[in-house]
């Protein structure tokens, strides 16, 4: 199922890119993301989190399936071919790279931009938060817009 801004039409976007094999980036902003969309109570119908990858070859709709639902929140997680990503990532400031690391799961790593991203309920770049925003800086932020 191919998924567009306008399946989010009226409700805020909170994007973040990253990959389910991520040791550390990746897990703590969506632990925050799903400290925010807890903390907005009632207003967080308002908003749809949502998770794209950035490895589609590890990264399978089964793998997010798996993966996402730890973080609960509703947030949803996006996949596509390696030119579905590369198109998408082209509309959004970000930057991935494939890194070569013995060390990592199927020999590599990725490098990539960790800020997390909000669209308004028009799908407009409304702002962006650097790794290591507090959940509750995030929250204030958005309660103000909503």
């Amino acid at each position: 199922m191919v998924q567009t801004e306008e399946d989010f039409a009226g409700r805020w976007m909170l994007v973040f890119f990253g990959f389910t094999n991520c040791p550390d980036v990746c897990p703590t902003t969506l632990s925050e993301v799903a400290a925010v969309m807890d903390g907005l109570g009632d207003d967080a119908a308002k908003v749809q989190p949502i998770f794209i990858t950035i490895d589609p070859e590890r990264d399978t709709p089964a793998a997010l399936a798996e993966y996402v639902p730890l973080f609960d929140a509703g947030i949803i997680g996006l996949t596509g071919t390696p030119e579905q990503i590369a198109a998408t990532s082209e509309t959004f400031p970000i930057f991935f790279e494939r890194v070569e690391e013995a060390a990592a799961p199927d020999g590599y790593t990725m490098g990539h931009t960790s800020h997390l991203f909000l669209f308004d309920p028009d799908a407009g770049f409304a702002d962006s938060w650097p790794y290591g925003t507090s959940a509750e800086e995030i929250l204030a932020d958005l309660e103000e817009r909503i």
